[in-house]
């Protein structure tokens, strides 16, 4: 049996900081907005829309107690509308859309709702603890590092220099602004607006098209003093000793950028898409999850690749286009230069460092975003994949249909 994509909306990104557009609403209300809309354009009878599966990274406050099961209740589907948050950290959207994938394949449901929230502004990151850092009876033998020094690690053992990594950024930012401008992402964005319907937000808020060498050439390190003073440095280095020093060179404008955001997919086999007029996009050919070493956390794209094309009896040149989540600019080259696949092919829109990184909703955005552009290319295939913290990668394959 087959799962496939009817739809795959997205609120626009808003910046996760207190100027940002959408620090005065909630996660349930952006969840809820694209609800109402894939009701809306769909036609949707939503007494056939089973469960609800969400992907939320900090799940406490406004995005605790069961964000989706909270939103499925708000958005007025119907009481017989069940709900699950889960946490796979930067891969939890993506994870969410493969789970949805799975139930429909085994039959045990016939269309589901899947996607992630992250209100950045309102609910800090990190803000929920937890051992794998806090712990250092956990965190000591783990060998843990912050992401961004682990992102730095993987520069210092590839190669990849500081200009390396801001020509990315630059680049990132020249192909989301030239999206924007050619309205790419329109038909997938959901406006945000207030209790009285005055829009707050209709396009990514963060995207900077004047950004240049010389202007992230002026930006301090962002990881150095952490990974000095803090001895994290030190546990990289000993973890790789062929690694003579770190050498710190991300920093806000070539990492993602904080957003709050929300995103959804209605997924569903054939029969229940006859039965109610619904068109399939895609189908999802292929997923894979796969663990990394813990400290060099941030390689997990290309092994998962790897898997979910092994599974699918494919090879990367098979795949027309690539979404590779902007975690920081040397995650997406070493995946590049792992895989032997063009940056022409990949995050051909711009990612996460213009766009931002809403941590629970992004895997489920990139899926929505390769989608959009193969049809606007009449390309078929499209993968994408994200680094995980604590050593994990994620990957999904589509098809179109």
């Amino acid at each position: 049996m087959e799962a496939y994509i009817y739809d795959a909306l997205r609120t626009p990104r808003g910046r996760g900081n207190k100027k940002g557009a959408l620090i005065g609403s909630t996660p349930t209300h952006l969840l809820v907005s694209i609800m109402e809309e894939l009701k809306s354009r769909q036609n949707l009878d939503t007494s056939y829309v089973e469960d609800m599966i969400l992907g939320c990274v900090t799940q406490i406050m406004d995005q605790g107690a069961n964000v989706a099961k909270t939103a499925a209740q708000q958005s007025g589907y119907g009481e017989h509308l069940t709900a699950v948050t889960l946490n796979r950290f930067c891969g939890s959207g993506l994870e969410a859309v493969n789970q949805a994938a799975a139930y429909i394949k085994s039959g045990f449901t016939d269309l589901m709702l899947a996607g992630g929230v992250e209100s950045m502004s309102r609910v800090k990151m990190g803000m929920d603890g937890g051992a794998i850092a806090m712990d250092p009876m956990v965190a000591l033998p783990g060998h843990f590092v912050p992401q961004g020094v682990s992102a730095d690690l993987i520069a210092s053992k590839y190669g990849y220099s500081r200009n390396d990594v801001d020509a990315f950024a630059v680049e990132s930012q020249r192909r989301a602004a030239e999206a924007w401008a050619n309205n790419y992402f329109k038909n997938s964005v959901v406006p945000v607006k207030d209790v009285n319907g005055f829009t707050i937000l209709d396009r990514d808020e963060n995207v900077r098209p004047g950004t240049s060498l010389d202007g992230l050439a002026k930006l301090n390190p962002a990881f150095e003093m952490i990974g000095q003073m803090g001895g994290f440095d030190a546990v990289a280095i000993d973890r790789y000793p062929e690694v003579e020093f770190i050498n710190h060179i991300h920093h806000a404008g070539n990492s993602s950028a904080i957003v709050d955001g929300a995103s959804l997919a209605l997924i569903g086999n054939k029969e229940v898409g006859d039965k109610l007029g619904l068109k399939p996009r895609a189908r999802i050919r292929s997923v894979a999850t796969i663990g990394t070493d813990p400290t060099m956390m941030l390689v997990g794209p290309a092994p998962a690749s790897r898997k979910a094309l092994k599974k699918a009896g494919m090879n990367p040149n098979d795949i027309d286009l690539y979404e590779v989540n902007e975690a920081f600019a040397a995650v997406v080259l070493r995946c590049m230069d792992d895989l032997g696949i063009p940056h022409d092919k990949v995050n051909v829109n711009g990612g996460a460092i213009a766009l931002g990184h809403p941590l629970g909703a992004t895997g489920c955005i990139l899926l929505g975003t390769v989608l959009d552009e193969l049809e606007r290319r009449d390309l078929s295939t499209g993968l994408v994949t994200l680094c995980i913290g604590g050593g994990m990668g994620i990957a999904t394959i589509i098809e179109r249909v």
